[in-house]
């Protein structure tokens, strides 16, 4: 572990796409590779991330025992063998930040030597690029300051928000999830380009830039979006006769079900370890 007054020793296990990026924007943020560790089961991937970053792959035992923050970035159906080799290596001082859909910080609890602090993550795929959405909540022993060295380390990669572990499995379903949603969105308005005539090309450049811009103004103007689509929406013309057929076809049911199916989800991954 770090002497009390230098910066933590942060170990990413888990080094997939989510768990590289965050290592990539912990290095760009102004960490510095020897601050950095991760784990990761194969050998040409590890190699290839220590070629591409600098950082020092370990195994699990190695990274509990020197880093100060654990953050478990691994599939939930992964998390049994991990809870195991850390139970037996990691301290009750040791910051645990789990980004794994759907698992309680109960179950790192449990699994994990008394008082060990746990914080649960809900980030998202643009932390690829920087511009993810975290929400992040507090276990048992989690402190405020715990919860102010996660929205560092998270601030570095895209927003963070607080939020009671009670609403994980909607944020889950709302945002973690969510970049999908607009991917099968614009997907679909591709498409439907190519069927009006136009060419792909054409087409993605169109609806990619009109997606941003569409962000942009969300983000920026912090206007309601009914307000922004209203404005764009006059009688009689081409985007409330669309705006008709959206309603008529029952799309903004279809989005709420789908949502709800996603939260339902999550709530089952949660539960199937509970049972454990």
């Amino acid at each position: 572990m770090t002497e009390a007054n230098a910066r933590p020793v942060i170990a990413v296990l888990g080094a997939g796409k989510i768990g590289e990026a965050l290592l990539s924007g912990l290095l760009h943020g102004g960490r510095q590779a020897d601050e950095l560790l991760f784990t990761e089961r194969s050998a040409s991937r590890c190699a290839q991330l220590t070629d591409t970053y600098g950082i020092d792959a370990v195994d699990v035992p190695t990274a509990a025992k020197t880093a100060d923050v654990l953050v478990v970035a691994v599939k939930p159906q992964d998390i049994d063998p991990l809870l195991d080799d850390l139970a037996a290596s990691v301290s009750a001082d040791t910051l645990i930040v789990s980004l794994c859909a759907g698992l309680p910080t109960a179950l790192f609890e449990r699994r994990l030597p008394a008082g060990v602090p746990v914080v649960r993550v809900m980030p998202n795929t643009p932390m690829l690029v920087g511009e993810a959405m975290s929400a992040i909540s507090p276990g048992k022993h989690a402190s405020s300051a715990h919860l102010a060295t996660v929205e560092e380390l998270l601030s570095v990669v895209g927003k963070v928000v607080r939020v009671p572990e009670s609403q994980q499995d909607a944020v889950t379903a709302l945002s973690g999830s969510g970049p999908a949603y607009f991917f099968f969105l614009v997907e679909a308005m591709i498409d439907a380009g190519i069927l009006l005539g136009l060419p792909r090309a054409v087409a993605e450049k169109l609806i990619i830039q009109s997606a941003v811009g569409a962000a942009a103004m969300l983000a920026e103007t912090g206007e309601h979006p009914v307000t922004l689509r209203e404005a764009v929406t006059s009688p009689a013309g081409t985007t409330i006769m669309a705006i008709r057929e959206l309603e008529r076809h029952g799309v903004r049911a279809a989005l709420l079900a789908a949502i709800e199916a996603a939260r339902d989800r999550s709530r089952e991954l949660g539960a199937a370890h509970d049972a454990d």
